[in-house]
């Protein structure tokens, strides 16, 4: 198939790439750099050393003997190109991955916040009316966020997107009919995914767009199959308080020796997946095509649940850290339950990773060996939710 993967060069973008290039796929990345120019916006490297998009390509063909293709697009600011680029390339299918994926970035400042909301809606609409602009019946497979769901505790396992609810009518006789399950975004990012959402709604029934939703949770894990064939192909490691998801960030308090930092209670439940699960769960959504139409398919690409504490202690006794509990950045429960269904991945074949298995070890060690790149300073989370408690911790706006 002839498959675009935008925003190609990013966490789950890269290693997608490469991973459905590898199963015979004709990918052609489409990137705008950004994600490298936050990084200098931040003043923070990945823990691991990124090559050049261009490097990076050139050794993957080195390695595979495979190509792919790589154009430099902005979807949210450059529709003309996608345009063209649709009309040329006339792919199969479109991995939509081009969004500033960061809750607490979202929440760091008013800047942010408007980056985050004119980047991700405004890349997404972009994307939605070029493929009808152009009469594309090319797959739209999203990779949204478990979080649009919010974090609180509700007494069944979160369905694959749809609730149905049931209601009397004007004449008392009970009705039902499907909705989606109702969004409580808990940050900007957050709610641009639950934009998202209304957006492939509305564009499935209105013009026929075929598109899966995966929601996914929280990515553990550094390398897959394919990045590990080369040390120039290696995988992002975002470990700062800004994009260092939670497992990242107890990985690399370990590998210095600093306490492994949970904030508030620990009791917040979330859900998890290995990166190699993640880059197959894409590519069994991108190959499963052919059963989407008439609605959004949503799939809900965890494979596990773990409360943070809990966490904490799995990756302190692999390492040997120490476990310390820190005021919590964000506006949340202390605690929540979460129950997850995942049966349509299941179905189409997807065998879980999970969490105590000897891939943490190979994180841990990834973590240990650029140990050297790490700056403690960055670690910490300094977004903060509730502005009255950043005033109070003395956390500059």
């Amino acid at each position: 198939m002839r498959t675009f993967v935008l925003g190609g060069d990013g966490f789950c973008g890269w290693p997608t790439a490469l991973h459905l290039s590898a199963h015979g796929h004709d990918v052609t990345i489409v990137d705008s750099l950004v994600r490298r120019r936050i990084d200098e916006e931040l003043g923070v490297q990945s823990l691991t050393p990124i090559r050049p998009l261009a490097e990076r390509v050139e050794a993957w063909r080195e390695a595979t003997g495979l190509r792919i293709g790589v154009v430099t697009c902005d979807l949210a600011i450059e529709p003309d190109a996608l345009v063209r680029l649709l009309t040329e390339g006339r792919p199969d299918a479109v991995v939509h991955l081009a969004e500033q994926r960061s809750a607490p970035l979202s929440m760091k400042s008013p800047h942010y916040k408007r980056f985050t909301v004119d980047n991700n809606v405004r890349a997404t609409h972009s994307l939605l009316a070029a493929l009808v602009q152009t009469g594309s019946d090319a797959h739209l497979v999203h990779l949204g966020s478990m979080g649009v769901y919010g974090y609180e505790t509700v007494p069944l396992d979160l369905p694959e997107g749809y609730l149905t609810v049931s209601y009397p009518d004007d004449n008392g006789v009970e009705r039902a009919r499907e909705i989606l399950y109702p969004t409580q975004p808990g940050s900007v990012y957050h709610l641009t995914k639950s934009l998202d959402q209304l957006m492939f709604q509305f564009y499935a029934a209105n013009d026929g767009v075929r598109i899966t939703d995966l929601h996914q949770g929280i990515v553990w894990g550094t390398q897959t199959d394919e990045t590990a064939l080369d040390h120039r192909l290696i995988n992002r490691f975002d470990y700062d308080g800004d994009y260092g998801t939670v497992l990242n960030r107890f990985l690399v308090e370990a590998a210095v020796g600093h306490p492994l930092t949970v904030h508030g209670s620990g009791g917040q439940t979330r859900a998890f997946i290995n990166i190699r699960d993640s880059v197959r769960c894409i590519r069994l959504a991108v190959e499963s095509g052919d059963e989407v139409a008439g609605r959004v398919r949503v799939m809900n690409q965890v494979t596990e649940t773990h409360c943070v504490s809990d966490l904490a202690r799995i990756v302190a006794g692999a390492s040997g850290g120490v476990v310390s509990n820190v005021a919590n950045p964000r506006r949340e429960a202390d605690a929540n339950t979460l129950g997850v269904r995942n049966d349509h991945l299941l179905g189409l074949g997807l065998e879980p990773t999970l969490l105590e298995s000897d891939l943490l070890v190979e994180s841990i060690e990834v973590a240990q060996k650029y140990a050297d790149r790490v700056d403690p300073h960055r670690i910490p989370c300094t977004s903060y939710w509730n502005r009255e408690r950043e005033a109070m911790a003395g956390v500059p706006s």
